[in-house]
């Protein structure tokens, strides 16, 4: 798709043109602090991706089933939902930065599983009861991450699932991000403690998300 026409105003035109729609699919989220060193600009619209809500209405669901009741079964069961209901009042009056970790811990001890194993898709974003029931790969980890601290008490707006290039091992990746006294904390499958992002150089952000609204870098 051709941007610039030949003509040089034509051009300049077409370009503060873009800038002002950007302004305005913006809409009136909140400004934050930079991620991995990257610029962000803040959207509402979570048209775009289809992966992300389509899990939420699953995973809304399958809050109100809270799973099958035959505990022997392969799916999400009431079983599985009672434990994590469990795990999570162990931490409902633990300080902070303690429930933090311990939702970073209690979920990365579940192995890691490709979404063409689980799914026979190259690309599916589960809900919890499902990660619960099957674990999954890198999304999913900081999706269940994501609800349990919400389910804590924790903000959506100090939470988003970040998508992000994975400079050493050249493939993309996922975590969640979640502010924390002033920083952005990283919760991550891949590394065993939770980790201030400014210390993290080999990641490189591309999206953001949340259920207010996602963030692009650059």
């Amino acid at each position: 798709m051709r941007v610039f026409s030949g003509n040089r105003n034509g051009g300049t035109l077409a370009l503060l043109a873009s800038c002002l729609l950007a302004f305005v699919l913006a809409g009136t989220q909140p400004a934050r602090a930079d991620l991995f060193g990257k610029k962000e600009m803040p959207f509402t619209d979570l048209r775009p991706f289809p992966k992300w809500t389509g899990m939420l209405d699953r995973y809304a669901q399958e809050q109100a089933a809270q799973g099958s009741k035959n505990c022997a079964g392969k799916g999400f069961n009431a079983c599985q939902y009672d434990r994590w209901l469990a795990f999570i009042e162990t931490l409902r009056d633990k300080p902070k930065d303690q429930q933090l970790s311990s939702v970073n811990n209690y979920f990365n001890r579940n192995p890691y599983i490709l979404d063409s194993i689980n799914w026979g898709e190259a690309d599916y974003w589960e809900t919890p009861g499902q990660f619960l029931a099957k674990s999954g790969d890198c999304e999913d980890y900081a999706i269940i991450k994501y609800m349990t601290l919400k389910r804590l008490g924790w903000p959506v707006e100090a939470m988003r699932v970040v998508v992000l290039e994975d400079m050493n091992l050249k493939a993309m990746h996922a975590v969640l991000a979640v502010t924390f006294e002033g920083r952005q904390q990283i919760l991550d499958n891949q590394i065993a403690v939770i980790t201030d992002d400014r210390r993290i150089r080999h990641y490189r952000p591309i999206f953001a998300v949340n259920e207010e609204g996602w963030w692009r870098f650059f």
